[in-house]
């Protein structure tokens, strides 16, 4: 698969942020068109959409995200991003694929050449989606809302899959509820700037926003019930330009993630709660504002669409290949276009580590590390057969 390998290298060098995957869609329709595939750009923003029409059927429809992280790569690959963008805030920072998009993307290039050249095999249409704006919750919205479906037919059932800290060659899956919904506040404390010497004078929302975090990881353990899942990370704390002088304001970036809207929408009240409660003990001079935004509903897989789809990978690759009951806190938004056409969407994770190569001690990179990248053997190969068995299941043979 030596085409693939190069793509994926490409891609991956190449990074590119949420709503700037300019040339990312570029290089991923000029590989498509080759193929017999029609092919659309621009839809949703930045989306790429490939339909290859092959007689009556089933119209299945496979998924792949495009864009990237503001990390800042540290794998020490030949390969590896030193990209740098400008982020929407206009702050310039480094650009990595520490999520695996780039192998989904290029997986689902390589199961689209598989299907093309083997259309006399099977007969359906298929509809290939490369999403931008994952990252931010918004890129399936954004497609759905340009009328990807209106405009290049609706599909019978929706396919995804996403690379992980796991064994290449194993698949993991499961049915119902599978990853976490997903909620981002951004939280402006205003405070009463002064001199460092003299606090007393001030109102310190640096101080505000310290309590605020350690307040706010009581949520989830006393609040939340042991036999729900929930957390509430707080990933930011930006305030100050000087150590001698206190600001007037500070922001917190916090996130939560939760399996079911009753847990959602309690742990959002209790973040409110007690930031407003944090603000007003500390003599706040005005009352904090929340700025919620990247919501994600939580993706279910559909159990008897599952079932089917798993049933073709245990064909395939063998039973002991399969990790079942697979959950993660975690988001994706793919589950919306499968809510929004009204047919069921099966999700899977795909190993993406050669363990026969590990060193021992080696810690184990997570998504979104500055670590992470997926072996490109055998991870590749095994997405590319994930999807083509994936699509065969549910194409007329």
């Amino acid at each position: 698969m030596p085409d693939l390998h190069e793509l994926y290298r490409d891609l991956h060098q190449y990074p590119e942020l949420s709503l700037q995957e300019f040339r990312t869609a570029g290089v991923l329709a000029d590989a498509l068109r080759p193929l017999g595939y029609e092919v659309t750009t621009g839809v949703g923003g930045t989306g790429v959409v490939g339909v290859l029409r092959n007689g009556d059927g089933p119209v299945v429809m496979l998924r792949a995200d495009i864009d990237a992280l503001p990390v800042e790569e540290a794998t020490g690959l030949p390969y590896a991003s030193t990209a740098r963008a400008t982020n929407a805030d206009g702050v310039e920072v480094p650009v990595a694929h520490a999520c695996g998009h780039d192998m989904h993307a290029t997986c689902l290039i390589g199961a689209a050449e598989r299907l093309a050249r083997t259309r006399e095999e099977w007969s359906g249409t298929l509809l290939l989606v490369f999403q931008p704006a994952e990252e931010l919750g918004r890129g399936a919205r954004d497609m759905v809302e340009d009328g990807l479906f209106e405009r290049f037919g609706k599909p019978d059932v929706v396919l995804a899959q996403h690379v992980g800290p796991l064994p290449a060659g194993m698949i993991a899956h499961g049915s119902g509820p599978l990853m976490a919904a997903s909620d981002s506040v951004k939280v402006t404390l205003f405070g009463r700037g002064g001199h460092g010497s003299a606090p007393e004078i001030a109102v310190d929302p640096v101080l505000m926003a310290a309590h605020v975090v350690v307040r706010l990881q009581g949520i989830v353990a006393r609040e939340i019930s042991p036999s729900e899942r929930a957390v509430v990370t707080v990933g930011r704390l930006q305030a100050g330009t000087k150590e001698n002088v206190i600001p007037e304001t500070a922001e917190l970036g916090i996130n939560i993630r939760s399996f079911s809207e009753h847990i959602r929408g309690t742990v959002r009240a209790a973040v409110e709660r007690i930031v407003r409660a944090e603000a007003a003990a500390s003599g706040a001079p005005r009352e904090p504002e929340f700025d919620w935004h990247d919501g994600m509903p939580v993706l279910v897989s559909d159990p008897d669409a599952t079932e089917k789809t798993v049933a073709a990978f245990a064909g395939h690759f063998g039973r002991e290949r399969l990790i079942p009951g697979a959950v993660v806190n975690a988001s994706e938004d793919v589950g919306h276009y499968g809510t929004a056409a009204g047919v069921p969407t099966v999700f899977w994770f795909f190993g993406g580590i050669d363990f026969s190569a590990w060193e021992p001690g080696r810690a184990v990179a997570m998504n979104h590390s500055p670590e992470f990248a997926p072996d490109i053997e055998p991870t590749l190969t095994i997405g590319v057969d994930a999807l083509v068995v994936a699509a065969r299941a549910w194409l007329t043979s």
